[in-house]
């Protein structure tokens, strides 16, 4: 039977009007009776995720910064930093990128640099990190960094950022999260990492896991279950690795996939 879901967030569990599906509080009681643990997998800051499900922040496990950072009952499951000396490399060699948005990801905060600070970036920026600062240089910053995270704002994320970072690919785990960014971490995480410790930590065999997910991001994390859903809209190539498809995001397709396994008695 499965013990828990892991569900990545844009593009999978939110509408294309980064909305909760209708009836989601109606599942996540059912899930509830039947012991299931509900789990956020996202790219997006743990803070942004309480956010989002204010409510449930002390039932939810929390997979944030696409896994760097797990989080249960507003207690640290396992973190996975970046290191400082990466982080300064990354910043370094992306400021070079031309029109690219920069964001250092760190444990207590997230922090754009002032002269980036424009209306339409922090308008983006709200959306996947509620609790940021501004500062004048990188190199002020002491708090431990779990990823950086880049940003094209004209949605060719793969040409102008990911394909340019070609010398981080043996050391570091660079990451194409959207068409728009791309996230920057430890070799040793993912999502997918995420799972396999979370598995460990709390007991669970693979096949008592699924998730969903619609992007590169959700590659290793569907793998890492025993019922891995990929969205109709998914990426072509993370719907060849998936065991099952189901329904758009606009259709509540992560509803539809988790009554999918009610249905076939598997929760």
């Amino acid at each position: 039977m499965i013990k828990i879901i892991f569900c990545d967030m844009d593009g999978t569990l939110l509408t294309s009007e980064n909305k909760l599906p209708e009836s989601f509080d109606e599942m996540i009681a059912e899930l509830k009776r039947r012991n299931v643990i509900f789990a956020p997998a996202s790219g997006r800051q743990y803070f942004s995720l309480i956010r989002s499900f204010n409510e449930y922040r002390n039932e939810f496990l929390f997979l944030a910064e696409n896994g760097t950072l797990v989080m249960y009952k507003d207690e640290e499951i396992f973190s996975s930093p970046i290191g400082f000396e990466a982080a300064r490399k990354v910043l370094a060699v992306s400021n070079n990128f031309g029109n690219i948005l920069r964001v250092y990801c760190g444990k207590k905060d997230a922090y754009i640099l002032r002269e980036q600070n424009t209306p339409e970036f922090h308008a983006e920026l709200e959306k996947y990190y509620t609790h940021s600062g501004v500062i004048d240089n990188f190199d002020e910053i002491k708090d431990i960094p779990l990823k950086i995270a880049l940003f094209d704002p004209t949605a060719n994320a793969k040409k102008n950022i990911y394909d340019k970072l070609t010398q981080f690919y043996d050391e570091l785990q660079v990451v194409l999260s959207s068409d728009y960014w791309v996230d920057v971490m430890s070799p040793s995480i993912s999502k997918g990492e995420a799972v396999k410790n979370i598995q460990r930590v709390m007991n669970f065999k693979p096949e008592e896991c699924a998730a969903f997910g619609d992007y590169l991001n959700d590659y290793e994390m569907l793998k890492e279950v025993g019922y891995g859903f990929a969205m109709a809209n998914a990426h072509p190539d993370l719907k060849k690795i998936s065991k099952f498809e189901t329904t758009s995001n606009d259709q509540a397709g992560v509803l539809v996939g988790i009554r999918r396994l009610i249905t076939y008695g598997l929760i």
